[in-house]
């Protein structure tokens, strides 16, 4: 498994922690950001591939900027400046 594969995953993890903080069920996040339930869960199990747009779905409705989300990745050392 790649670095790619694993930012899918933690990505789908934390998102999954925060609706959670929200005590929102996978149906009212896929409600709230215009997606499928099936595709919620899909992220949170970290086998779906995001779509930009669909990512600021999701920061929306979770109330939590972008940056916050992709900060919490670990980025490779060799990339990092």
């Amino acid at each position: 498994m790649g670095y790619e594969d694993d930012a899918v995953i933690t990505f789908g993890l934390l998102v999954r922690q925060r609706r959670q903080e929200l005590n929102m069920t996978q149906e009212e996040l896929a409600h709230r950001a215009k997606l499928h339930r099936t595709y919620i869960g899909d992220i949170e199990r970290g086998t779906r591939n995001v779509a930009f747009k669909n990512l600021v779905r999701l920061c929306m409705a979770l109330h939590v900027h972008p940056a916050d989300f992709l900060r919490d990745l670990r980025w490779p050392s060799r990339y990092a400046k």
